[in-house]
């Protein structure tokens, strides 16, 4: 089975700083864009960041400035350096692809892939 997982979440103070990563497996061909998204309690799932293959980044207007997304294509992984944190930062983030990938010996071109998410707490 394709999957993603995240790791790297947790609590830090305003001002502070978290590295997330999200890693992905299973018959993978190649992988298009990968982003971050989040929901906060109470809110709808926004989308935080993109990188597409060729590198291009997207950012959602909050977190411009204060978060990088990058990725390892050599280790199918993708991340977000979230600096400068706020409270208003707090959410579960998700990981999500597109991807070309083999499942149950089928080519899909175009699977897209969630992660389990991650909690981030930004608190004094």
């Amino acid at each position: 089975q394709v999957q993603l997982v995240e790791s790297g979440g947790g609590l830090a103070q305003p001002g502070g700083s978290l590295r997330l990563s999200c890693a992905a497996s299973g018959r993978i061909l190649g992988i298009n864009a990968m982003g971050w998204h989040r929901q906060a309690p109470g809110k709808q799932r926004e989308s935080v960041a993109v990188i597409t293959s060729d590198g291009s980044t997207k950012y959602v207007d909050s977190v411009k400035g204060r978060f990088t997304v990058s990725r390892d294509n050599a280790k199918n992984t993708v991340y977000l350096q979230m600096n400068s944190l706020k409270s208003e930062d707090t959410a579960v983030y998700f990981c999500n692809a597109d991807m070309a990938a083999v499942v149950d010996d089928i080519l899909d071109r175009h699977l897209e892939v969630w992660g389990q998410g991650t909690l981030v707490t930004v608190s004094s």
